[in-house]
């Protein structure tokens, strides 16, 4: 039974924007909701006034109407809102009343840290966009960047969006197999880079990954350079592009600086092309853990619609908020934080290590802009509950109103954590959803309570369920986490080739017209979902399915533990299979035979039997992609013989080295076994 740690206030509707909303809706359609079990089975049920309601709420600006709001409940490719144009873009700079407001705060360990408002936001991106005309960049072309989480990609990516060109990003940390595994595919024109920046401290320099990116990128006419701290590009470096030299094309290198500035001038007007409510807007691109990386192309309308829904509606956000979320420039969330600004609210840009000068520095960044809502990664929280760290003695988080935490499973140590030391005035958001979206599928709001290690329910417009492998619901079991209905947030398609036909292979390839969105959920008959990892990952043990997020909700509380990954080998003649646990020890701590007992009686006490590992393997690392998931699947290929790279490229990692003891480990079983 679902355990509530947190009670909706009862002031929710009076002081919440969702709660506005609630009482706008009533208005307009003669109803009389009062909880969010009615507004959100409304957004489910008559989709189309739902979705017409969020465009009328929160004034989206077309330039000619819609002649429809949905064409045919159908997946994939549901029409929205045709007839419709419009410009993401042009909802991200504030109302008149808020120009000298702060639209951004730069937080940055390579240089000193600045804000823009609004007003100075508008005259770069005025700025910016007039180079890239100059450049040739017209709607529809693509534009890159090989940039930090900082306000130049910000400008850059708006820029573009003004003219209809199509986004992508990649962190500068990727190593140049990953950056050119993405960029390649989408063939851009424009790429926007750095030649190196701090991480910590210590210095990267990217000059000669730069150059191998820019010579597997043919389609690439223009480079804008951008300065970042002290780190430039060297004249020699700069005439190697502009000559060609080693890379079989010239390439035009242009100053970020010097971008657009005799064309815009000062007092520039910043045009907006219209472009058709499913127009690209961005591509995403998956982890590239499990095989070549998916271009997920994503729409100026639905992004806007869904963006304005979600930071409005869960996240309570709009003006005079600040949304504080480290992410880098290739996670989902970036995209999520920059969508900060059309709800009217300020966001704080972070770039280096989040841990440096040591694992406060989140919190202390947190407190220093005032954060309303703050994203922690579960990690981050179970690492302050483990080392006994108090935030709110050391730091004044007293604005924060909203912790959001995403990217992996929470367990219910972390939640009560959070309710003890910040009580019942914070709104605890664990949320799952992803790249495939772009948003929360799964998440709070605050207007739903909080459950002791389960999301709080689902997001608005979102008809999300389990399905067992008959495509039956189930609830209080696990099944496939599926979306019956369609939102304006899916997918366009893939970019390139047989685009239509990857898409759908990718999530309807199971249940016809249904959206199987990969991961392992229960919906419980208290109101709470449980995600428990990938489906692809879920342990089949004897026939009972097992998720991992459970193992490592254990092994989250044992104070040796640092992290852990758990595979399992299947039986090919239908047995119990293998089950192997990789532990990594906290540091100091020696993994012993008594440790490894300890471990495996936990597991099989608090969880039960089938939990119980065949081996616990201890480990110097546990491998994590860039956005911090664990690697489950990819080790549990090596495990069965696969190559490294074959399963993940190094540049996905975050640290290229972390799948060689797997290996190892793979060769000494599979010799044992040969034995």
């Amino acid at each position: 039974m679902s355990t509530i740690i947190r009670e909706v206030p009862s002031d929710a509707l009076e002081t919440s924007r969702i709660g506005d909303f609630l009482g706008w809706v009533n208005q307009k359609f003669g109803y009389s909701f009062t909880s969010w079990d009615e507004l959100y089975t409304w957004s489910i049920t008559d989709i189309e006034d739902f979705w017409e309601s969020v465009w009328e709420y929160f004034g989206v600006q077309s330039h000619t109407p819609y002649i429809s709001v949905l064409g045919e409940r159908v997946m994939p490719h549901a029409r929205w809102f045709s007839g419709a144009t419009l410009n993401y873009a042009e909802h991200s700079f504030g109302t008149p009343d808020q120009a000298d407001d702060v639209a951004v705060t730069a937080v940055s360990q390579t240089r000193d840290d600045f804000t823009l408002t609004f007003a100075e936001l508008r005259t770069e991106v005025a700025r910016v966009r007039a180079g890239l005309v100059d450049l040739g960049v017209r709607k529809g072309d693509r534009v890159v960047g090989y940039l930090p989480n900082q306000p130049e990609a910000l400008v850059a990516f708006l820029a573009s969006a003004s003219l209809g060109a199509i986004w992508a990003s990649c962190a500068p940390e990727f190593g140049t197999q990953s950056v050119i595994d993405r960029f390649s595919q989408v063939e851009p024109t424009v790429l926007f880079a750095i030649p190196g920046y701090m991480y910590g401290d210590k210095g990267i320099d990217r000059s000669a990954e730069l150059t191998e990116v820019l010579a597997a990128l043919p389609s690439l006419t223009h480079l804008v350079s951008l300065d970042y701290g002290d780190f430039t590009l060297d004249e020699s470096t700069r005439e190697q592009f502009t000559t060609g030299s080693g890379l079989n094309h010239a390439i035009d290198v242009v100053d970020y600086a010097g971008l657009g500035a005799a064309s815009a001038g000062e007092s520039a007007e910043l045009e907006f092309e219209p472009v058709p409510f499913d127009h690209p807007l961005f591509i995403l691109f998956s982890s590239g853990t499990t095989g070549k990386p998916k271009a997920i192309v994503h729409s100026h309308g639905g992004i806007l619609l869904e963006t304005l829904k979600n930071h409005g509606l869960h996240f309570d956000l709009g003006p005079g908020s600040q949304f504080c979320w480290f992410s880098t420039t290739a996670w989902m969330m970036w995209n999520a934080l920059v969508g900060g600004l059309v709800v009217g609210s300020a966001i704080v840009m972070i770039d280096g290590n989040p841990n440096y000068p040591d694992p406060k520095e989140l919190w202390r960044i947190a407190a220093k802009t005032r954060a309303t809502l703050m994203g922690v990664a579960p990690g981050a929280i179970m690492s302050a509950r483990k080392a006994g760290f108090n935030p709110t003695e050391e730091f004044d988080l007293s604005s924060v109103s909203q912790f959001g935490a995403a990217g992996a499973p929470l367990p219910a140590e972390g939640y009560e954590w959070v309710m003890d030391r910040f009580g019942q005035s914070v709104l605890l958001n664990v949320g799952c959803g992803g790249t495939d979206v772009c948003t929360g599928i799964l998440q709070a709001s605050p207007l739903t309570p909080v459950y002791s290690g389960e999301m709080s329910g689902i997001s608005l417009g979102f008809a999300a369920t389990a399905f067992d492998a008959s495509g039956n619901e189930v609830i209080d079991d696990l099944g496939e986490l599926v979306i019956t209905q369609p939102t304006p947030s899916m997918p366009v398609t893939f970019w390139g080739p047989d685009g239509d036909a990857r898409y759908a292979a990718a999530y309807f390839d199971k249940y016809l017209g249904i959206w199987r969105h990969g991961d392992w959920a229960k919906f419980t008959t208290g109101g709470g979902v449980v995600v428990t990892g990938r489906s692809d990952a879920t342990l089949n043990r004897g026939g009972v399915r097992l998720g991992t997020a459970d193992f490592y909700s254990v092994l989250d509380t044992l104070a040796e533990v640092a992290d852990a990954l758990v595979i399992h080998l299947e039986d090919p003649d239908g047995g119990m299979g293998e089950l192997v646990l990789f532990v990594q020890c906290e540091p100091g701590v020696s993994f012993t035979s008594e440790l490894s007992g300890r471990i495996s009686r936990e597991l099989k006490t608090r969880l039960s039997p089938r939990h119980t590992p065949d081996e616990v393997v201890p480990v110097a690392r546990i491998p994590l992609g860039r956005t911090g998931k664990k690697l489950e699947v990819p080790v549990k290929r090596i495990v069965q013989g696969a190559t490294a790279d074959s399963v993940a490229s190094a540049g996905a990692l975050q640290d290229p080295r972390s799948l060689d003891e797997y290996v190892e480990y793979a060769q000494a079983r599979k010799a044992k076994m040969n034995a």
